[in-house]
Parts: C-alpha cells; structure tokens; sequence
C-alpha cells in the first residue's frame, strides 16, 4: 500500500463562531508526503483548523487547497481525507476486521479488493491475528492501531489525526509515536495531526506549526522553533525558556548593552537577528545556563550572575533550578551524575549565561 501524496495549503484562512474569531487570516503550506503538526495550547484553534480540512466546519475567509484545487465548498465525504479522532470512535459491536472494513462497503468496494485492502491495512499495523477480535478485547494502543488502519484502507489523500496519543499511558505514547512515524514514512501519506504536546510534537513531526488565539505564531522545524523562536510566546511553549525584559540602551560595533529589568546592565555580543535599540526580551533555554558555587570562577565567555537557589527539582537524567537573582527568578537544568548532590534552598551560587545561545525577542 502507497498512497499518494499531495500538498494542501491554507490560505487567508479565517473563521469566526458569532463575533468570536476563531482563526485568524492563517496562511499554511503542507508539502506532499509530509508529516505535520499543528501546536497549540487549548483554545488556540488548532482542531478547529483540522476539521475544517476534513470539511465538518466552514471558514468564511480564504482558500483552502489540495494539490492547487480549491476544496472550500465540498462535502466532507467528497474530500476523500481520513480522520482518526481522539477517542478512535470504533464500532463496539463489529469485529476489527469490519470496523476496518467499513469504509470500503459503504464505498461498494468489490469483494476480492475488500479482502485485498482490509488484510494488507491489518497488516501494517501489526493486527493480522487480531481481525476477529472485539474492539473491547484490545488494548489502548491495539484500537489506536485498528482506528489508524480503517482510515489508511481507504486510500485517503490526506491523513488527519486529533490529538492521536492523549489516550495513552506516557510509556505507550512514547512507542506509538515510534510507530505512528514509522507507518506515515512507509506510506508515505501527508499526514496533518493535532497536539497540545510539545515533545508529541518535536519528536514526530518533520514541521510544525505554533498556533494561539487563532494565530498563526511561527512553521518551522522542532530545531528551528527551540533554536530561534518568533517571539515570547513561541519560546515559552516549545520547550522551557527563560525570558528576561529589559531594553536594548547600545549598539556599537560587534556588541550590544541590554539594561535587563531588575538584573542590571548586560553585554552581549552583536548578530544578525540583533535588535536596535528599544524595548527587548532575552531568551535563553535552562540547559544552557551554567550553576555553580559563588566562589568558582567562571571562564570570561559567559555573563555571570550571583543568586541564591529558590527551589530544586530532580528529573533524573537532570536538576532544574529556580534561582533568585535581583528581581529575576532564572530557571537552569544541570546534567545529573551519580554522587552529584543537589543545590539545597538557599544556596549562594553563579549562573553563567552563554551568550551565543541567547536570543533576543522584540515582541
């Protein structure tokens, strides 16, 4: 089984519910063969714009297109995209073999490529010896699977997926993201699904997009989103940042000097993506940020700041810190070893900002 692949793109998307804007002029474009996903908190608009491809909501701005085709005005059932909602949504009654097959007799799919078609989809997710089964007698993950085949045997041009791992206990979400990544390469299906999960997100997708409040924030690979967020609310979402305000008072040559609220002056050198002078945010990941004793000395590439640690958290393969500088609470992760033993509250240490991992964000 190898499906086509097509592209689908959103164009000037907008839609409201009453007087509430719901999505807003969102402008998307979904390579063919690609997995994608759409992140955001809840609210943000992100399964509101995934039904509206499968065709269950209507946008009342912009164009939506598979393949170049505008499909704005048809029928769900004329779109021929499959969905696997949330709660997979199987037939009780039915064996997995007909809840699978299901879509191809209400397409009057021919006996002999039913078969064909249904053993082939069990196939690929592994439920060969299980086509007799209740969907009550399987696990979780096994009516994941069976939701997922049904959908791929009808040979959907798009594969939609809400929120497809929310069901599952954090050990099985792990091995199904495994999988799931694993089914959408072999079948090499444009695959578009919907999460709230950050790590669902960075570690299935080949791109993503951030959305809030109906906006869309930033499309970009996981790397590209942690490494260089578009703004405040793209670097607090993907991943654990820190954000300090403040404004950039300088810029001269290769340095600038940012006057960081309730830290004091910081100099930073100067790139690129820089800002001039005005208002800024710095933003820079806990992993990032060295912790050591106060009275360690530091090499000179870092920006040291004394603190006294607020709190500890131990998450095994690291400690994370919240540490009180100035007026500032900063969050630093340090990489756990054996024997290694923590910060207690109150201690006096040094944080050791690395200047090239530091972005500055303007809005």
């Amino acid at each position: 089984m190898h499906l086509n692949k097509v592209s689908l793109e959103a164009r000037h998307i907008s839609l409201s519910y009453g007087s509430t804007e719901v999505l807003k002029d969102v402008n998307i474009r979904i390579e063919p063969g690609e997995f994608f996903a759409l992140l955001g908190p809840s609210g943000s608009g992100k399964s509101t714009l995934l039904r509206l491809i499968a065709g269950f909501n209507q946008h009342q701005r912009g164009e939506l297109l598979i393949d170049g085709k505008d499909i704005t005005g048809t029928p769900p059932h004329l779109r021929n995209v499959g969905m696997v909602f949330q709660n997979y949504a199987l037939w009780p009654h039915m064996t997995v073999w007909d809840n699978v097959a299901f879509g191809l007799v209400e397409r009057k799919e021919p006996k002999e490529s039913l078969r064909r078609k249904v053993a082939a989809a069990l196939e690929l997710v592994g439920l060969q010896d299980y086509a007799q089964r209740r969907p009550s007698q399987l696990s979780g993950g096994q009516q994941q699977r069976v939701a997922l085949a049904r959908t791929v045997v009808i040979e959907p041009k798009l594969l939609l997926l809400d929120e497809p791992l929310s069901n599952l206990d954090k050990n099985l979400r792990v091995q199904m993201r495994e999988e799931l990544k694993n089914l959408q390469r072999t079948l090499g299906l444009t695959t578009i699904f919907v999460t709230h999960d950050q790590e669902e997100a960075m570690t299935t997708a080949d791109r993503m997009a951030v959305l809030d409040k109906g906006v869309l924030q930033q499309v970009g690979t996981a790397a590209a989103l942690f490494d260089f967020p578009a703004n405040r609310f793209v670097a607090s979402f993907v991943g654990t940042a820190n954000l300090v305000q403040g404004r950039v008072t300088r810029v001269n040559g290769e340095t600038l000097h940012f006057q960081a609220d309730g830290l004091g002056e910081m100099v930073l050198p100067r790139n690129q993506e820089s800002p001039g002078a005005g208002p800024a945010s710095l933003s820079f990941r806990p992993h990032t940020v060295h912790i050591r004793v106060r009275d360690e000395h530091g090499d000179a590439s870092r920006i040291w700041l004394d603190g006294r640690v607020e709190s500890s958290e131990f998450l095994g393969e690291t400690s994370r810190y919240r540490v009180r500088v100035g007026e500032a609470l900063i969050v630093a992760n340090q990489a756990h070893y054996s024997g290694l033993s923590l910060f207690p509250p109150g201690a006096e240490v040094r944080l050791g900002i690395e200047p090239t991992q530091a972005r500055f964000l303007t809005h």
